[in-house]
């Protein structure tokens, strides 16, 4: 027999081995077993693993702390559907028998039924403990197989979920509670800008009246007048872009997706802000377009944010400045607006720093005025409507601001813009009746404003009522030509007001306007819906009064002419 170098023979050495590999496995697996046991036993979670018929065979040391059981209580008498919420397996059932089409029998059939058909389950339900107690788990389901692939039992393991639902209810109590400071902070600043201009409307109204007044003002006078009106219409401004941006965070501005073009966008914003930038020797360009781009965007919105651009470069510019506007195609399918100006520029620092609430960037010390709201309303509106915006900058070399927007194609069948022409203030012709103005306002300054307005008028007498109901009668009465309501009335409000005249047959003719200092677009719009002819809001600017004014008038005689046609045939 042969050996080997240490004096052993082969099947020595052979026998040697075999023994060491024998104890490794012995080892290995008792190894395995501890790791088996340690997790099985592990307080951690539950572990139930049942027969096929769903009867509890195995109930872990995890189960038991969770549950309050011990396993001798459970094992081979009842199923894990007998530790649940009998509801929630109920629900679990039906559920099952919609969604596969397929009767499910409340019980541990519809708690294993997806594992029995190879589906990983993983479901919420709530455990009941011995002494009835109840708390959320999360519950893992695994059919279990034999060689033959035959079901033999099923596994459950579940973890408690009541931290995690603690955790959830907290979120959503803060995020309630958010929400609701939300509303509260919007309707508070609706209710500031109301208060705010009220007495706006007095000192801009009869500022202007005071401007355009026979005799005229002296020089000393127009100079005082010019830096009431200035630091009035400054204030409204600040007070529009506050509530703007109020609206915008707590999500209730309201945009329409459609079809813009930008041609006639740009010829809107041009005729608007030349003039601000020749009074200032600034020069403009615009582009010229080769063919017509349309964005899919909010058209008043859209120029909101251009004119907001376009003012900026217009009023940090150095002196004989320029600004140019430019259109690039930003691929896939974007177009990127520019407005490139040649002030003084942005560093690094204050470039990081743009797009911050009430950040006038070292401003606040120069001569122009600014809120330092207008680049943040911009930057949500732009990012409301689908784009990106930002800006590149460096010092003395000025600014470039841009935005982007998602192209689209031109609408099949756009409508055809009617050209209306400029509506000529009515000459009164000898011996012509007036025609009567209904003015429904309880404010004195108010109402004495409207008052001095329409003394210009001959063609118009004016009626006053001090309360909704009044104004409801004066209508009946009078049948005044046109009807002016303020909102926010004592009694019944204007809007209910409106509604009642509109439902009378002897007034439901009469264009009503709307008169108030709510200026929340989304009152504006529900406002119009429900049946007001125009709305304007306080402080009042004269020409749009009295555009608005002829415009009702002219709808008013149109209506008087047809009624009167049908009592002829």
């Amino acid at each position: 027999m042969s050996e080997t170098g240490n004096g052993l023979t082969l099947a020595d050495a052979a026998g040697k081995t075999d023994g060491i590999t024998e104890v490794r496995r012995q080892e290995a697996l008792l190894k395995t077993g501890a790791l088996q046991n340690a997790i099985f036993n592990s307080a951690n979670f539950s572990s139930i693993a049942t027969d096929a018929k769903g009867v509890i065979q195995i109930f872990n040391v995890g189960a038991e702390r969770m549950l309050g059981y011990a396993a001798a209580d459970v094992m081979n008498k009842i199923t894990p559907a007998d530790i649940s919420d009998p509801q929630e397996v109920i629900a679990r059932a039906q559920a099952l028998s919609v969604e596969l089409s397929t009767p499910i029998t409340p019980g541990f059939e519809a708690l294993a039924f997806k594992a029995s058909r190879g589906i990983e389950d993983i479901y919420e339900l709530t455990y009941i403990r011995k002494d009835g107690s109840r708390f959320p788990a999360v519950v893992s389901v695994t059919a279990l197989r034999d060689a033959q692939n035959a079901i033999i039992g099923y596994l459950l393991i579940g973890t408690d979920n009541t931290a995690r639902k603690h955790i959830e209810s907290e979120r959503n109590e803060a995020m309630a509670a958010a929400e609701k400071a939300n509303r509260a902070k919007t309707e508070f600043l609706s209710s500031m800008s109301h208060e705010l201009r009220t007495p706006l409307n007095a000192i801009l109204g009869f500022a202007q009246l005071m401007e355009f007044g026979s005799p005229p003002p002296t020089p000393s006078q127009t100079r005082s007048l010019d830096q009431i009106l200035k630091a009035g219409w400054y204030l409204l401004e600040l007070i529009n872009e506050i509530l703007d941006l109020a609206l915008i965070e707590s999500g209730k501005v309201t945009l329409s997706r459609e079809p813009v073009s930008l041609v006639e966008v740009m010829l809107e914003c041009r005729a608007m802000i030349e003039p601000q930038a020749q009074k200032r020797g600034i020069g403009m360009a615009f582009p010229r377009f080769d063919i017509p781009y349309f964005v899919i965007a909010d058209r008043t919105r859209v120029k909101q944010v251009l004119i907001n651009l376009l003012f900026n470069a217009i009023k940090y510019n150095r002196p004989e400045g320029a600004v140019a506007v430019e259109c690039t195609l930003s691929p896939p399918d974007r177009i990127r607006i520019s407005v490139r100006d040649t002030g003084a520029g942005l560093t690094p620092e204050q470039l990081a720093q743009l797009f911050q609430p009430f950040n006038r960037l070292g401003k606040e010390a120069g001569a122009e005025e600014g809120t330092g709201i207008g680049l943040v309303v911009t930057k949500r509106l732009v990012e409301l409507m689908g784009g990106v915006i930002g800006a590149d900058s460096a010092v003395g070399a000025g600014s470039v601001f841009w935005f982007e927007l998602s192209l689209t194609t031109a609408p099949l069948l756009a409508a055809q813009e009617v050209e209306h022409a400029a509506l000529v203030r009515p000459q009164v012709p000898d011996g012509a009746p007036q025609r009567t103005l209904l003015y429904v306002e309880d404010n004195p300054a108010n109402l004495e404003l409207v008052e001095q307005l329409i003394a210009r008028r001959p063609d118009l007498r004016l009626l006053s009522a001090a309360d909704g109901n009044l104004g409801i009668e004066f209508a009946r009465v009078y049948q005044p030509q046109v009807i002016l309501m303020d909102i926010n009335l004592p009694g019944i409000s204007g809007l209910a007001a409106m509604k009642i005249l509109r439902a009378d047959p002897s007034t439901a003719h009469i264009p009503i306007i709307a008169l108030s200092a709510n200026a929340v677009p989304h009152d504006i719009e529900k406002a119009l819906e429900a049946g007001f002819f125009n709305y304007l809001t306080k402080p009042i600017k004269v020409n749009q009064f009295m555009d608005a004014l002829d415009a009702a008038l002219i709808i008013s005689q149109t209506a008087t002419g047809r009624a009167a046609e049908k009592e002829h045939t």
